[in-house]
């Protein structure tokens, strides 16, 4: 489902793809992560001006999963927020894999 936000000359559509590729780029730029390609690897609600996400990682051996778990919910978070005016109701991060 797509998400709008309305502007002050109409709004703006956000399209699922577009969330996810938001999601997946911010996670990822965190070292590290990886986001788990394929079916119900990624989740994400948006409606009424709030959002909630669960997806599923790859981390590299090495890396203390918590922080990088911490990492990952920050930076999205940051995204959604500053990109798409949403506040976050939370982000459910699962690491499925160490590589």
């Amino acid at each position: 489902m797509s998400y709008v936000v309305d502007v002050e000359r109409g709004s703006v559509t956000i399209t699922p793809s577009a969330l996810a590729e938001l999601v997946v780029r911010a996670a990822e730029a965190v070292d590290g992560a990886e986001v788990r390609r394929g079916r119900r690897r990624l989740d994400i609600e948006v409606g009424d001006g709030r959002a909630r996400v669960r997806l599923e990682l790859s981390a590299r051996y090495g890396l203390v999963l918590p922080q990088l778990a911490r990492d990952v919910q920050e930076r999205i978070a940051q995204v959604l927020t500053s990109m798409c005016r949403v506040e976050i109701d939370g982000i459910d991060v699962s690491v499925e894999a160490v590589e």
